[in-house]
């Protein structure tokens, strides 16, 4: 059985490599800075309105809090991946279209290493570009118009290992050391011309997030979870080069350009959780901290952002022998969104709501979990696009016992 389990992940991630490649988005609000901002949770917290900073739980891994981790259960190894489904209509000034693409969002894994002390480690997208922009131009010399095109693709990912620490019976720290990485790709052409410009940027950056967390007892029942999280400021140098290509590929022309450079704020987040074991109620709010960065180009800047998302889990319990043990998880969530992106004088908002079952194999080592969200971004105006979206999340889960040893009959 076990075989069976470790052959189908791994032709999961084989999928994953080729999944990854199908693109088929064009957000006009991934052109601006380092791309879209990744603020959505793709572990079991997405049903939840991404949800969780201030949850406790000892059955999946929850990197929204690296303190989290020191509830993770002894003697186990977990592990688990993600893939987002995503449908788009965007609406605007002579827009109407739609768009959709597939893509890997999150590979996890973590374990106990000490009574006190949990690790986590993975790796999932910190940013996305992905645009493709048409404007008609004239030619001096020439009395007609002709298309300018401008695309944009790549972004930053985000690998990371997580330490949580239980420092009392209530209270657990922990750090998530990261590192941000990627290219930032522009390719630029006019009409039919062969030629192409592109200006490829590409960046690393160490990243530091601290956690905290409170877990205490209310009456005979029901248990309090407070978290707090305080994500780091981060300078993230930039090296840029300047490619001329012909229509083959063939490169014409080479030139390091002087490297720029993007300030990632600090970002802090409070979340709590109120719950019995059977019902839980999680609520978040999170702060970045633009104001003070200046961070802007010329038609757009940042300013600070706020997200808040709440959620609602019923879990099934199942029962064998004298010992219950979860069974199926349904959830409900909602998230408001004021992102940081500020086109001429309007806010970029982003509002859903989510739904997710998480359901497990016969013996409980395997957990399959969907996810849905409904949405908006943005609205109908001049630069500005209006974005209604479907997203549908499929995450795979895996528990196996480490350090089991089987006693002499």
């Amino acid at each position: 059985m076990r075989i069976k389990i470790y052959s189908g992940l791994i032709l999961l991630l084989l999928c994953t490599a080729t999944v990854k490649a199908q693109r088929g988005l064009n957000s006009i609000y991934s052109a601006y800075g380092i791309g879209d901002l990744e603020s959505r949770d793709y572990s079991r917290n997405f049903g939840l309105g991404s949800t969780g900073i201030g949850r406790r739980h000892s059955g999946y891994l929850n990197e929204l809090n690296p303190a989290s981790y020191s509830a993770l259960p002894p003697q186990n190894f977990m592990f688990d991946v993600s893939l987002k489904a995503q449908q788009i209509n965007y609406s605007g000034n002579n827009i109407s279209q739609s768009a959709g693409d597939i893509n890997f969002k999150r590979l996890a894994l973590g374990f106990k290493a000490a009574k006190w002390w949990g690790i986590g480690a993975g790796i999932t997208p910190f940013s996305t570009i992905d645009y493709k922009l048409e404007n008609q131009q004239f030619v001096t010399g020439t009395g007609s118009p002709v298309t300018a095109t401008t695309t944009g693709t790549g972004g930053f990912n985000r690998a990371y290992i997580s330490n949580g620490f239980q420092i009392s019976k209530n209270f657990s720290a922990g750090v998530s050391t990261a590192f941000l990485f990627g290219p930032l790709n522009t390719t630029q052409y006019i009409g039919s011309d062969s030629l192409q410009t592109q200006h490829n940027k590409y960046g690393f950056k160490p990243n530091f997030t601290a956690g905290a967390q409170y877990a205490g007892k209310i009456g005979k029942d029901w248990q309090l979870g407070l978290g707090a999280t305080y994500r780091f400021e981060t300078t993230m140098k930039l090296q840029e080069k300047l490619n001329i290509v012909n229509q083959d590929g063939t490169s014409l022309y080479q030139k390091d350009q002087d490297p720029s450079f993007f300030t990632l704020p600090a970002e802090y987040g409070a979340g709590l959780s109120l719950t019995n074991g059977t019902i839980t109620w999680v609520a978040d709010y999170r702060h970045s901290l633009w104001n003070s960065l200046n961070e802007k180009g010329a038609t757009y800047r940042y300013q600070d952002g706020e997200r808040y998302s709440t959620g609602v889990e019923y879990t099934i319990k199942r029962h064998y022998y004298n010992q219950s043990f979860e069974g199926a998880v349904l959830q409900a969530g909602f998230a408001y969104n004021k992102t940081p992106l500020v086109i001429g004088s309007t806010q970029i908002t982003d509002i859903s709501g989510t739904l997710g079952v998480s359901l497990p194999n016969k013996n409980g080592q395997l957990r399959y979990y969907v996810g849905l969200e409904a949405g908006q971004r943005g609205k109908e105006g001049t630069a500005l696009v209006k974005e209604t979206y479907v997203n549908a999340v499929f995450n795979f889960s895996l528990r196996d016992i480490w350090f089991f040893k089987r006693l002499a009959q």
